[in-house]
């Protein structure tokens, strides 16, 4: 139902803006320019189902192999002591545990392709145990939340962008994207917790937060050891390694069963095919709806509005230029990642609005995007409390943010660096 509410927002919205845009302003282009924008978005749509047909029948053919091996099983029975206690609807030792699992592993490594597939796997199998199919279940809606606040221990891509844009530090993004997604994940665990009355002060979470705890801080205290290209060359290294890993892992235990693994990886692949099909009029709805909001002029005005109103206030403003990124994320990952790599274009990769374009880009996920998605896939039409526990900017991203990208704008301004374009 919160879909549909945002889903109308969008039109409405952006209607009333172009309105005023061509009655006060007499922008003749701002109509035409919705009307490409909702055949760009919706021929989008397609292609990205496409692109998406090839990897999903990949890695949920590899998933099948893991089911038959019994990996995902195994997997699933280690993981039920901490999971029953967050899914308490979830039989103890199901192996949509596994997939779960697969999934969050995958986000941590900041590999998007992998995460996707194993997040749809994992949904299905929630839907089986769903009571009611048009509506979204606790468990559900908690692992939506876990994946959408995107606890990220080696943001691959973003490391990457920043190398080919010139950074001289690619790197130096690593940590505040780490603490901020560790945070968001934690304040969605809480959120959610307290929606669905779940008991977090328990012996098992507190051990296991507090062992989360110390090991996001032992990584970051190793990378901190790294030179900037080391730390570059490592995280890219581990984190395709133990993807790969897993897939021989799973080949591997197929061949220790006597699993056919060619035809089981193709039984796991028709599946996928099936499932990129099957999402194509979500995804439909929900670019095209962004894409109208965009091209309307709605986001501009409301990134130039919140300017006005920090100058208002005699604050420094500088962050607003970083702002299009962090307003577009939660609805395209594809448009924030360009307004990320124009930002860093305009401002200068090393610059504080480069920076943090960068730590938005990295520290949250597509929310409504993934919603859309990955409820559409299964049939779920009644969100519920999904989009309430979702961890939103700016209110669970930590104020040190600024602080960090702070001393990095005040260095800069001392040698004369990001002042230009990249």
């Amino acid at each position: 139902m919160v879909l549909n509410y945002i889903w109308i927002a969008f039109f409405l919205i952006a209607f009333a803006i172009a309105v005023v845009r061509l009655v006060v302003f007499g922008d003749v282009e701002v109509f035409p320019a919705i009307m490409d924008s909702t055949f760009a978005s919706a021929k989008t749509a397609f292609e990205i189902s496409l692109g998406l047909t090839g990897v999903l029948s990949l890695w949920l053919g590899v998933m099948k192999i893991g089911e038959r091996g019994g990996l995902v099983a195994l997997l699933a029975r280690g993981l039920s002591p901490v999971f029953t206690k967050l899914f308490p609807e979830i039989p103890k030792g199901h192996p949509v545990v596994g997939n779960i699992f697969m999934n969050l592993a995958a986000n941590m490594l900041g590999l998007d392709n992998a995460a996707t597939p194993l997040g749809l796997k994992a949904m299905e199998g929630l839907q089986e145990l769903n009571p009611k199919k048009d509506t979204a279940s606790n468990a559900m809606i908690m692992f939506l939340v876990l994946n959408t606040s995107g606890l990220t221990v080696i943001p691959v891509s973003i490391l990457v962008y920043r190398a080919q844009m010139g950074a001289a530090q690619p790197t130096d993004v690593f940590i505040p994207i780490l603490l901020a997604t560790f945070f968001s994940t934690l304040a969605g665990i809480i959120a959610t917790s307290l929606y669905q009355r779940i008991n977090l002060l328990n012996r098992v979470l507190l051990l296991t937060l507090g062992g989360v705890s110390l090991a996001v801080a032992g990584i970051m205290w190793g990378f901190s050891q790294l030179s900037r290209e080391d730390m570059a060359t490592v995280a890219s290294t581990v984190a395709n390694v133990v993807l790969f890993t897993i897939v021989v892992g799973f080949i591997l235990a197929g061949v220790r069963k006597k699993v056919n693994v060619y035809d089981a990886f193709i039984e796991g692949a028709k599946d996928g095919f099936s499932t990129a099909v099957r999402i194509i009029p979500y995804l439909v709805a929900i670019l095209v709806g962004i894409g109208v909001f965009r091209a309307s002029g709605a986001m501009d005005w409301l990134v130039d509005g919140i300017a006005w109103l920090v100058g208002l206030t005699g604050a420094d403003a500088e962050w607003v230029g970083a702002l299009p990124t962090a307003l577009m994320k939660p609805l395209s990952g594809s448009g924030a990642r360009g307004m990320m790599v124009d930002a860093m274009a305009t401002y200068g990769a090393d610059s504080f609005v480069g920076r943090l374009s960068c730590i938005f880009q990295g520290a949250t996920d597509t929310t409504f995007y993934i919603l859309a998605v990955y409820f559409g896939s299964v049939g779920v039409r009644y969100t519920r409390h999904a989009v309430a526990c979702w961890p939103t900017w700016p209110v669970w991203w930590p104020p040190w943010l600024f602080v960090i990208s702070s001393s990095d704008r005040d260095k800069n301004s001392r040698t004369g660096d990001g002042s230009g374009a990249a």
